[in-house]
Parts: C-alpha cells; structure tokens; sequence
C-alpha cells in the first residue's frame, strides 16, 4: 500500500508530532510506502522558504530523500480536469492544489493521508486517511 501525504501532515512530522510519527513508522514497518507528491513538495516548500525555516528545511530535503517526490504525469492532469468538471457540477469546487494532490492519489492508487478530510470529501476513487486524529 502507498500513502501520499498532504501538506499538513508534512507539517506534523516536522513538528515532531509524537501521533504522526507513530502512524507513519507504523505505515513503514508494515511494508507500506509513503510518497510526497509534487504539489505537497512546493507547498511545504514555499512555506518554509516564506518563514526562513532553515532547520525545518533540512528535515524536510531528509524527508523527500528518503520518501521520493512523485512528478506529476498527463494522466494525473486528466484525471484532475475530471474532478474539475465533476465537482464544478456539484457546485462544490475545490482548490487547483488540493484537486492537483486528488487527482496524483487516484490516478495512481495511493491513500491520501491528510489532515484536512474535508476538502476531499466526494471525490470520486480517492481514499483518505487521518494520522493527526
């Protein structure tokens, strides 16, 4: 099983939150894999770029080496632009990043770990999970 983790959840591991931590080695020494996606990467990026978080952003490199960055490929573009359409449909739009980071996880099968549940509610082939609860 992969997970992809969100921004959020980034965030916790670098605030060495004890309950993340846990669920992330617990993901790992079961022989799951966890991936940080392309958009995750620039968020968390420009954030510690913004604050000058020197030593958050060496943690954060050691993350990505360890973890790998997935590229996002045309086939995670199509499947964003039809959760475009189907969430625009709805009337219930959702944020080119967040759709961006959905479209990655079903295109490619992961589990989307998040914090933030809520703003993928209703997309269709994304499976969620919550480390921070």
């Amino acid at each position: 099983m992969t997970y992809a983790l969100d921004s959020n959840i980034i965030s916790y591991l670098l605030k060495d939150d004890d309950n993340v931590y846990s669920r992330y080695f617990d993901a790992l020494a079961h022989g799951n894999r966890c991936v940080i996606p392309l958009i995750v990467y620039y968020e968390v990026r420009r954030g510690l770029e913004a604050s000058g978080a020197t030593t958050k952003m060496h943690s954060f490199e050691s993350i990505c080496y360890a973890l790998g960055v997935d590229d996002l490929t045309t086939a995670d573009m199509n499947t964003a632009a039809n959760i475009y359409v189907d969430r625009k449909r709805k009337g219930k739009p959702i944020e080119d990043a967040d759709l961006l980071i959905a479209a990655q996880a079903i295109t490619r099968g992961y589990i989307l770990v998040t914090n933030n549940v809520k703003h993928f509610e209703g997309i269709n082939g994304l499976s969620t999970v919550n480390w921070a609860k």
